[in-house]
């Protein structure tokens, strides 16, 4: 399948949460996520989205309002938001300020990206006052959060702006169905989509025309584009699948890991991974997560994108890819905006 079976109105995007490398301090990562949005603007992609997390060693971005803010100031066009604010850590006024803020100085360039995720630990959710919150306590922010960018709160959030910047969930919890509630856009996790596809539609039945006029879904997962490498097998497809497999295979160990320390760590290089001894739980730990990827060369990558678009509908392919080998990283970006362009 060629890439122009991908629908001539599907947006690409890039999700990039400032991973850190062995031995890298979180300003050079930091840095890196910067440069990797001056590119993500050359190379046309729609949006370009940061993360909050907080106390992780192997991601540096806390506070995607300031992030998200450099970034504007180092790109031309494409639209910068977050992926997202994680709306319990934070009163809902200052979030539409912070974004009302944002808008006013970049305007028609701001996403606000939301979810409800807590600390990733017991102390770092002690450290951020929050011990408990459910779906009622996020509508009920979520809809003070609208209400403080579109005028209607109990005092004036400012600056005062002439069109709030789009607001997204991140399907979270019951995420769809806020979202169809409140008539947003929402953001969701590939491999839930490919497992099934039902939740989409209830979303997409039971949207109520609010902040936007029609559902909106953008998918996001990790896209590696990678070539053949001499150290791969002979033919030219097993090769490229094998080369980005192995780009990928970083982030699944960090990810695996995580599950038996508690402490999600920097990425290491793919020949440090593959050169250790798995036990069975953490290969199908790692398994899973690779099984919910898309990778191969250019070819491979449109064809499963394009299946994956026709099987969910998804207006938006957003791509949250993460690497230890940057300059890898670069080449798969470039050759990922090029399928649609």
């Amino acid at each position: 399948m060629a890439s122009t079976d991908l629908p001539d109105t599907l947006r690409l995007s890039l999700l990039d949460r400032s991973r850190t490398r062995l031995g890298e301090s979180h300003a050079a990562a930091l840095e890196a996520t910067l440069r990797r949005a001056e590119r993500a603007d050359a190379l046309g992609f729609h949006r370009f989205w940061v993360a909050e997390h907080h106390s992780v060693p192997g991601i540096a971005s806390g506070s995607p309002p300031v992030l998200i803010a450099a970034a504007a100031e180092r790109t031309r066009r494409i639209r910068l938001g977050s992926g997202g604010v994680m709306v319990p850590n934070h009163r809902p006024m200052v979030i539409a300020e912070q974004f009302a803020m944002l808008e006013a100085l970049h305007p028609g360039r701001i996403d606000l990206g939301v979810g409800r995720s807590l600390g990733f630990t017991a102390p770092v959710r002690a450290a951020l006052g929050v011990e408990e919150y459910d779906d009622d306590a996020f509508t009920r922010d979520l809809s003070a959060v609208l209400d403080f960018l579109h005028g209607r709160g109990p005092v004036s959030a400012m600056p005062v702006i002439a069109e709030p910047p789009p607001v997204f969930v991140l399907a979270m919890g019951r995420g769809l169905e806020i979202a169809a509630q409140e008539g947003l856009p929402v953001v969701v996790g590939g491999s839930r989509l490919l497992a099934d596809p039902a939740p989409l539609e209830r979303y997409r039945a039971d949207f109520r025309p609010g902040a936007t006029a029609e559902p909106y879904v953008a998918v996001s997962l990790e896209v590696a584009i990678a070539e053949p490498t001499t150290a791969a097998s002979s033919t030219t497809a097993a090769s490229s699948t094998t080369a980005a497999r192995e780009l990928l295979v970083s982030e699944a160990w960090a990810l695996a890991e995580s599950r038996e320390t508690g402490v999600f760590g920097p990425l290491r290089a793919p020949a440090d991974v593959l050169g250790r001894r798995f036990r069975p739980q953490q290969v199908r730990r790692m398994e899973e997560w690779l099984g919910g990827a898309v990778y191969g060369d250019a070819g491979q990558v449109a064809e499963q994108l394009a299946v994956l678009v026709e099987r969910t509908g998804a207006d938006e392919i957003m791509a949250s890819t993460s690497m230890y080998d940057r300059d890898a990283l670069q080449r798969s970006d470039a050759a990922l905006a090029a399928l649609i362009r």
